[in-house]
């Protein structure tokens, strides 16, 4: 009867988490693009990103961590995961996919590193760094989803060379969108 309860509030606060993840990261790259605006727009426009990345941060995004670091081992001893070193050693899939959480935890403090020098009024990363930091939680993502989803089914070789393919797919894409958004230049 818990499992459903737990299993459903894991999968939202999952979801909150990476939609906070995804759009902090664009809040942040707004923010950057504040630096060379001329005042009044700049200290203005600065000012309401501050505020709306502090309450997504703060509302949303950290709770949703929070909740989904505590809902997810609940599931997994509820599951019977933890039973035993040798069941939680059994599944690969799920060392894999804690391998793939605590990197998700790592970008998720690293994202707490630059929202709070944001805070502070710094900006030390350009919109172009941001952009590709911003696809991390993409691939992490990927990666968290299939695993659950294919579990054993799917081979270490075969997710390997799946995932980066992906990672080079989409590093490409972000290249061309960045070739675009300067009008085509090609240098």
């Amino acid at each position: 009867m818990l499992y459903p309860l737990l299993k459903s509030l894991h999968i939202i606060f999952v979801v909150t988490w990476f939609a906070g993840l995804f759009y902090i990261v664009r809040l942040f790259i707004y923010h950057s693009e504040t630096a060379n605006l001329p005042e009044p727009e700049k200290g203005i426009l600065q000012k309401q990103y501050t505020k709306m990345e502090y309450l997504l941060w703060n509302v949303i995004t950290q709770p949703s961590m929070l909740f989904t670091l505590i809902m997810g081992p609940w599931l997994a001893v509820e599951l019977g995961y933890f039973g035993s070193w040798e069941t939680l050693l059994a599944n690969h899939w799920l060392l894999c996919k804690l391998g793939f959480v605590f990197l998700l935890v790592l970008y998720h403090l690293s994202c707490h590193v630059i929202f709070s020098q944001l805070q502070g009024g710094e900006i030390k990363y350009s919109t172009g760094q941001l952009r590709m930091w911003n696809e991390v939680a993409t691939l992490l993502l990927v990666a968290i989803v299939f695993l659950v989803v294919y579990k054993d089914s799917l081979s270490a070789v075969k997710g390997l060379i799946g995932f980066i393919g992906f990672a080079v797919v989409l590093f490409l894409l972000i290249k061309l969108a960045k070739r675009l958004r300067e009008g085509g230049n090609t240098k």
